[in-house]
Formats: structure tokens, sequence, C-alpha cells
């Protein structure tokens, strides 16, 4: 019932930014929460950045003041703008959504930056 088609993403060197994009099925409204999620190789994934219906927003320490997640509901969309981006945020970028108690995810876009 919910579908997440996650995208944006590419190499850049270091301090490039980038904007990654999850469009989602049906109206976005109706979704608890949405976030992005990333995963390195032989790391776990975690948690980047995440907003709620009510506009509320939290954010990785370690992306916190460079990334901004925002959303148009309009269109059904989440975006992440990743700014100052660094080597340690090279990983696979998953969007996630949760909705009616159960969680969806993108198929995932990678982000590699270099040094």
């Amino acid at each position: 019932q919910v579908q997440l088609v996650d995208s944006g993403g590419g190499l850049v060197q270091a301090g490039g930014s980038l904007r990654l994009s999850c469009a989602a099925s049906g109206s976005i409204n109706s979704i608890n929460a949405m976030g992005w999620y990333r995963q390195a190789p032989g790391k776990q994934r975690e948690l980047v950045a995440r907003i709620t219906i009510g506009g509320s927003t939290n954010y990785a320490d370690s992306v916190k003041g460079r990334f901004t997640i925002s959303r148009d509901n309009a269109k059904s969309t989440v975006y992440l703008q990743m700014n100052s981006l660094k080597p340690e945020d090279t990983a696979v970028y998953y969007c996630n959504a949760l909705f009616r108690g159960r969680l969806y995810w993108g198929q995932g876009t990678q982000v590699t930056v270099s040094s």
C-alpha cells in the first residue's frame, strides 16, 4: 500500500552537495513519519534524519547542521539536502516510512564522497 522510490545519489567530491528524493505512493499526510537511513559496507544501518506528520525533525549528530530533511505534501515527496559532504558520508541511503505501525523502505541510492 505504501511504495517508496528513492533517488538522487551519486559521486561527489568532499565539500560538495547532493539532494536525495523519496517519492511515496498516496498522500504522505497519512504517514506518521518518514526519514532517511544509511548503511556503509560492514557497518550498521543508522538513522540520518526523520520528519513527522507534524513537521518536527531529528538528525544524527554526525550530520546536524549539514543535512536538511523536508517534504512536499502535494508531490508526496520527501527530500534530503546534503551539504558539506564528507567521505564518512559514503553509504547506501534508504528512504523509510512508518505507516499504520509498519515500516516501508525504498530500494536505496548510493552516495559516494571522494576525498
